[in-house]
């Protein structure tokens, strides 16, 4: 199988020359070597491992993974190019399991005649397993040099057999700066991009554009496109009044359910775990920003009003609660603003989880003792059959003893001996809980001694 060097004008339609002006900016400038590309120093930089590969011809089967825009289908195109193969694209959204079974055979039939495919599946996690498991035979047969391309993480969302057939490549959202470069290609471009319009734009206005793209190369040339078509009635000029038309409707990368979800919900739970309540706040307003559900948010601050906050300021729960319920009454953007006080206050006030890593060690005491029986002296008797069973036999009413504790009775099972699982931090209220449990627990000790029940 020939492999060429140098990158060739590709045989494919996303790439082809015909009907130029009728393509998207974005398409018209799509890479088409490994140095016109923008961003993934870290992947693509002279020498490293995965350049060398390409460059070399010596495509691998492979996972990308990384946000929107970031160059996964521009990369697998260069990779069909640079290894002399035929390019073929599916989408995991519009095909089925017979429309990949056709692509499959011709591939095929391809690779029989002495030619590989590059077989680029986009949206790849959309695929079930059974559509997943279809590729593996031509995988492991070399009939197909396999690209996947996901915006989720590959370690939930595709099946292992897979994953052990492809190496996994993170791809990064791509820096205004590097943004702002690929801008200024395509004023520069008087072929496949703007430079023959005469368009005046300054750096600062395509840094701006960079900056609202968010990361996403071809969000970018979007927007400078719609700008140029707007600064033809301004003498050629992207001016500041034009930017504010373009981007008036930015908006940030989210995905909701997805790896950027639960990366942001993690930020925002450690956040006020750290007691960092700027950090907190932010990560909020991200999340609603984003289209996150106000109230999936009030649910999970609850949690950590008693997760992470507990006795050592039991006032948070109740917090917690009244500012879900004036979210449920006012909706947002009104409702927003308690939601923002409760994580401020969440951040800012006294943690413990002592109540958390009590219940935590009661549960495993269930799991490894299995049904103890409930000591006589702790039973109910409301028959005088259970009575003379010697159902709460021995049972000391505490409001009767010195002091309203009987300190000898125990509350544990006889086989199982007294525990310790709640023990209070020396924060917030829980500094007064401390001191009298540790004094009671004393007191207790010595009790049962006195008594003969303490070995």
């Amino acid at each position: 199988m020939a492999r060429s060097k140098t990158p060739l004008e590709p045989s494919t339609d996303l790439l082809s020359v015909d009907n130029e002006t009728l393509r998207p900016l974005a398409e018209r400038m799509r890479p088409r070597t490994l140095d016109d590309m923008v961003g993934q120093r870290r992947l693509l930089a002279p020498g490293t491992a995965l350049r060398r590969a390409v460059e070399s011809g010596r495509v691998h089967s492979m996972i990308l993974w990384g946000p929107p825009g970031c160059g996964k289908t521009t990369l697998s195109l260069l990779l069909a190019r640079y290894a002399d193969a035929e390019f073929k694209a599916i989408s995991a959204v519009l095909s089925g399991l017979p429309e990949v079974r056709q692509v499959l055979a011709e591939a095929a039939q391809r690779f029989a005649s002495g030619r590989r495919t590059v077989l680029f599946v986009d949206e790849v996690h959309r695929f079930n397993k059974a559509q997943q498991d279809a590729f593996l035979p031509h995988i492991e047969r070399g009939t197909i040099i396999f690209v996947g391309a996901t915006t989720e993480n590959p370690s939930f969302e595709l099946n292992s057999a897979l994953l052990s057939r492809c190496r996994v490549h993170v791809m990064e959202a791509v820096s205004p700066d590097d943004i702002r470069q690929a801008l200024q290609a395509a004023l520069d471009d008087a072929v496949h991009g703007l430079g023959g319009l005469g368009l005046q734009v300054d750096d600062a206005a395509l840094l701006e554009i960079a900056t609202a793209a968010d990361g996403d190369v071809r969000r970018a040339l979007t927007l400078l496109e719609i700008a140029a078509e707007l600064a033809a009635d301004e003498g050629g000029r992207i001016t500041p009044q034009t930017l504010v038309q373009v981007l008036a409707d930015r908006t940030r990368r989210f995905d909701k359910g997805g790896e950027q979800f639960y990366d942001q919900i993690s930020a925002l739970h450690k956040s006020v775990r750290s007691s960092n309540p700027d950090g907190a706040v932010y990560w909020l307003a991200r999340m609603l920003d984003g289209g996150c559900d106000p109230s999936y948010l009030a649910r999970r601050m609850t949690r950590m009003a008693v997760e992470d906050i507990g006795l050592a300021d039991p006032r948070a729960l109740q917090m917690a609660i009244d500012a879900w319920d004036t979210y449920e009454r006012l909706g947002s953007p009104e409702g927003d603003l308690a939601l923002a006080q409760l994580v401020i206050y969440l951040a800012s006030t006294a943690k413990s989880n002592a109540g958390y890593r009590a219940f935590n060690a009661a549960k495993a005491d269930v799991r490894e003792h299995g049904t103890q029986e409930v000591p006589m002296h702790l039973r109910n008797a409301p028959t005088k059959l259970m009575k003379s069973l010697g159902y709460g036999t021995g049972y000391q009413y505490d409001h009767d003893a010195e002091g309203g504790i009987a300190l000898d009775q125990t509350a544990f099972p006889d086989a199982m001996g007294e525990r310790i699982y709640y023990a209070p931090v020396e924060r917030g209220l829980e500094i007064k809980l401390k001191e009298k449990l540790d004094r009671l627990r004393e007191a207790r000790v010595q009790a049962r001694r006195a008594s003969g029940r303490e070995d």
